[in-house]
């Protein structure tokens, strides 16, 4: 690799453009310049970072109200972490579209109940399964 392609691959990484672009621009193999790119700290998300635009009034958590930062290609991110996300819908059950509903009735007590996601659930609470299993508590 010549000085000038490592000048022209350092150019383009800055200006946001991935291994395989560089690649195909500069006619060396993506492997090579990812290499390159690593050794010399220009891997990772630089590119990302150098097209990305700056925070939208779009893109802010719905919770906390943080800037949230945007990967070009990737889904849209509605939260900036776990924990806020975790919060949200944990405060917005109304929300949540859920599918997987069941209607049962329960073998030990003969109450109808429904389970959410549990397509063999039996019983509707701990209690029946340990009198049904066990003749109850000792």
């Amino acid at each position: 690799m010549t000085e000038n392609e490592k000048d022209q691959i350092i150019t383009y990484r800055k200006q946001g453009y991935g291994y395989s672009q560089i690649s195909n621009l500069i006619g060396i193999s993506k492997n090579s310049i990812k290499s390159f790119c690593k050794r010399h700290g220009l891997g990772g998300t630089v590119a990302y970072e150098a097209s990305a635009p700056e925070p939208t009034e779009e893109s802010v958590c719905e919770q906390c109200g943080k800037p949230v930062r945007q990967n070009p290609g990737r889904k849209f991110k509605r939260f900036c972490s776990d924990k806020c996300r975790m919060k949200w819908w944990n405060t917005h059950q109304d929300l949540v579209k859920r599918k997987t509903i069941y209607n049962y009735i329960c073998a030990c007590c003969g109450k109808a109940f429904v389970a959410y996601g549990n397509s063999t659930r039996k019983y509707c609470s701990h209690e029946c399964y340990i009198e049904d299993r066990f003749g109850g508590a000792k």
